[in-house]
Order: structure tokens, then sequence, then C-alpha cells
């Protein structure tokens, strides 16, 4: 009992020196990590979908986030930051997204999300604050609602917006963001 109390408080010590190491960062150093995440994201994506890389350029604007997951018994949770590029602005917004679950489960699972913006409101809806994604999972057989197309390998999550997720297995083809949250990182883009 006692070594159980002492490997327990070791832990605990750990976590506080990690996140002090990870809060000790500067928002500029925190802003180039999250940059290069989302090319390193990009890169992998290209790698297993090549026709992305024209959605992505071509699009109004674009969004990569990289998120950890974790559930023990009923309860999970996952976090994660990304940014989102305007194409026909360059502007870039910082954001984070976190989501809340319920069932059973016991596990971390990892997994990357790029959306694919079809226009500038929806842009503007999407990083204008807090943007819910609500119920249901979507799956890669819907089409864009007008012409009957599709955006290969990507899943449309909601009226103008497609997105392509992937885990360490590769990309999935159906999205489960049920009651995922993204906000503004007001700190990382200079906000009050």
């Amino acid at each position: 009992m006692r070594k159980a109390w002492k490997i327990l408080c070791l832990v605990c010590v750990m976590m506080v020196l990690c996140a002090g190491t990870v809060m000790a960062k500067s928002v500029e150093e925190k802003r180039t990590e999250t940059r290069e995440k989302a090319k390193e994201v990009l890169a992998e994506l290209y790698e297993q979908q090549p026709n992305a890389r024209y959605e992505v350029e071509n699009s109004s604007a674009y969004a990569v986030f990289f998120n950890t997951g974790i559930k023990i018994g009923i309860l999970g949770s996952a976090h994660g930051r990304g940014i989102a590029i305007n194409n026909e602005t360059d502007e870039e917004c910082f954001m984070n997204m976190k989501e809340l679950s319920a069932g059973l489960g016991l596990g971390v699972k990892e997994y990357s999300l790029v959306f694919i913006f079809e226009d500038q409101d929806v842009w503007n809806h999407f990083t204008s604050g807090d943007w819910t994604c609500g119920g249901g999972s979507a799956s890669a057989g819907a089409t864009d609602g007008e012409s009957g197309g599709g955006i290969e390998g990507a899943v449309k999550l909601a009226d103008g917006i497609w997105v392509y997720q992937m885990t360490t297995k590769g990309i999935t083809l159906e999205a489960s963001l049920n009651g995922t949250k993204f906000t503004r990182d007001k700190k990382l883009n200079g906000e009050k």
C-alpha cells in the first residue's frame, strides 16, 4: 500500500512538472508549434489521399486540428488545437477543440482533422467564436447537395463544410464528432 502511494505521488509530481514545461512556452512558440504540426498533418493527408492537396489549396478556407481523446470507464473527453487558414485573405485563426463523450470504453485515441470550407460565410461562422458539431455522424457517401459531387475521401459535416478525419490507421470514412466544440484561442490570436 505504501509503495502504491509513493508511485502515485511520483506520477502526480511528474504531471505537474510536465504541465509547467508546456505552460512555459511563449505564445509565438505555441503558434510555431501549431503551424508545424498542421503542416505534418497535411503532408500525411496528401500522402494518403493525393487529391486532397487540390481540395485544400483551392478551397475558400481550411482548418487543421490534432486531437487526443481519453476514455476511462463510462466517461471520456478529447481535446486538441489547430489552425484555420483563409485562402482568400491569408488570415490565420488559432483554435481549440473539446469533446465530451459517454459510453463504456478504455483507451487513448489520437486523430487529426482537416476541414474544407466552401465559402467565406462558412469560414466566418466557424471562426467567429464557438462552433459545435451536433448530432449524428456523417459518412463519405454524402454529396455536396448541389451538383451531386463530393470530395473524395472526405465527409460532408455540414452545409459548406467537408472534413477528412485521420487516425494512426489512416483516413476514416465517417466522422463522429458529436458534441465537439471548436473555439478561438484568444491567447494565440492576440485577443483579450
